[in-house]
């Protein structure tokens, strides 16, 4: 059995009870990116109850031009208003460099990719660079209530990045 046959079953044998899900817009109108890192549970960190935020991932949880997408329509056609950028310590993408990666797809696949690693090496400076990305989009309405954290894998702890 693999890890899909195992998720496929886990659904068969407890399917979820819920009321009414006719409404894809998020109570608290906010709009959460964060790291794919399995270690991050967003909603236990943040308290979330379900219907509560839009929960946006990707590696690293940097905001790319794909970011910029989803949450233009989070924001337009579905009424978020705030956008939260948590990466975490110990990140994997901290541990690779741009071209070292690209080099290295490059010589297994015989092309090289036109995307960005977006790879850090201080994660508050990553952040900071998320945040002002938002802020600076002409396609988001809601620029102003952007605000940046990082998250402590080893104690649970999220701590403000400031704007400096």
């Amino acid at each position: 059995m693999t890890a899909i046959d195992t998720l496929l079953q886990r659904n068969q044998d407890h399917p979820e009870t819920v009321g009414d899900r006719s409404d894809a817009r998020p109570g608290l109108k906010v709009a959460i990116l964060t790291c794919m890192d399995a270690r991050i549970r967003v909603g236990d960190v943040f308290g979330l109850g379900e219907g509560e935020v839009h929960v946006l991932r990707n590696a690293g949880g940097v905001v790319t031009d794909d970011v910029i997408r989803s949450l233009a329509l989070s924001q337009r056609k579905l009424g978020t208003e705030e956008v939260l950028i948590m990466q975490h310590t110990a990140c994997g993408v901290s541990s690779v460099t741009e071209d070292d990666f690209k080099d290295e797809l490059e010589s297994e696949c015989g092309v090289r990719p036109t995307w960005s690693v977006e790879a850090f090496r201080d994660v508050e400076d990553s952040v900071r660079r998320s945040v002002r990305r938002v802020r600076r989009s002409p396609y988001l309405p809601h620029t102003d209530k952007v605000r940046g954290f990082v998250y402590d894998v080893h104690t649970g702890k999220i701590s403000e990045v400031s704007d400096n």
